[in-house]
């Protein structure tokens, strides 16, 4: 019998903070295949997108207050962690920042945001309920199955995060900003880090998500009014991915693992020159 993965030090949840939660709903589902469960929270709307009635993707309009101070819509993931405020601790020993101050979300969670050294943003978190499910394969479908950090300085990074976490480096490829380090936590590989293209202004967290054709859903990127930034291309293990931007201009990747010879060539309808 296969034993149930811990949540502690994994990613185990992801936000989509956006400026037309209508907007994201309909291209996202398309795009994904998502089913959407909008929910009553204290002050604020709440939506889920959902795969196989399994909620793994929160929606929720920016904070005014974030937008004022210039925020821009972006994905957040949650690592899980034991002790909140001690991991918030540590995270400025460790030379990161404190952006929310550990709230709690009655009879949920107790959450926080941080910065890493570099100044790339996830958020911590410790669920409230006992018996709580484990983390989800990261092959299941429609869910998050890998997590990329593009970083001014990987290195550092890993050792912020390494010493936060306890992750551990594992396989290493040459990637197109050099090294592409792979990291794992409780002996599974779950993500990579790598440094930034100069092109981007931040580092920041990629969140790919699983998807059963990524030249198809490639096009339906672009049916729905997104960009696709880069592939799709196969990466070592023969998985292909995608980089592509929504309608809202929020980066996310797409992840098909199925290993196959080739594939039938993509073009954007951009490069094609369509209007």
């Amino acid at each position: 019998m296969a034993m149930a993965k811990p949540r502690s030090n994994r990613f185990v949840w992801y936000e989509l903070l956006t400026t037309d939660v209508k907007a994201a709903k309909g291209f996202y589902t398309h795009v994904v295949g998502w089913g959407v469960r909008d929910l009553a929270m204290p002050g604020s709307a709440y939506s889920l997108f959902t795969a196989a009635d399994t909620p793994v993707i929160g929606l929720m309009n920016m904070p005014e207050g974030a937008r004022r101070a210039g925020a821009v819509p972006h994905w957040m993931g949650y690592v899980g962690v034991p002790d909140l405020d001690s991991a918030v601790g540590r995270v400025t020993e460790l030379g990161g920042a404190i952006r929310v101050p550990p709230v709690d979300i009655p009879n949920i969670s107790r959450f926080s945001i941080i910065a890493d050294p570099q100044k790339a943003t996830l958020a911590l978190v410790k669920g409230m309920k006992p018996g709580e499910a484990p983390a989800v394969e990261l092959g299941t479908p429609g869910h998050v199955g890998w997590h990329e950090l593009f970083a001014a300085d990987w290195q550092k990074a890993f050792a912020f995060y390494s010493k936060l976490f306890g992750w551990q480096k594992t396989r290493a490829d040459a990637g197109p900003t050099g090294t592409y380090q792979q990291f794992s936590v409780d002996g599974e590989t779950i993500g990579a880090m790598s440094a930034k293209p100069e092109t981007l202004p931040l580092p920041f967290w990629l969140y790919y998500f699983n998807v059963g054709d990524v030249e198809a859903a490639s096009k339906r990127v672009e049916d729905g009014g997104g960009e696709i930034l880069y592939g799709p291309i196969a990466v070592p293990g023969g998985a292909w991915i995608v980089h592509c931007k929504d309608p809202q201009g929020v980066l996310f990747g797409l992840l098909d693992r199925r290993s196959r010879k080739v594939i039938e060539t993509f073009v954007s309808s951009r490069k094609r020159g369509a209007k």
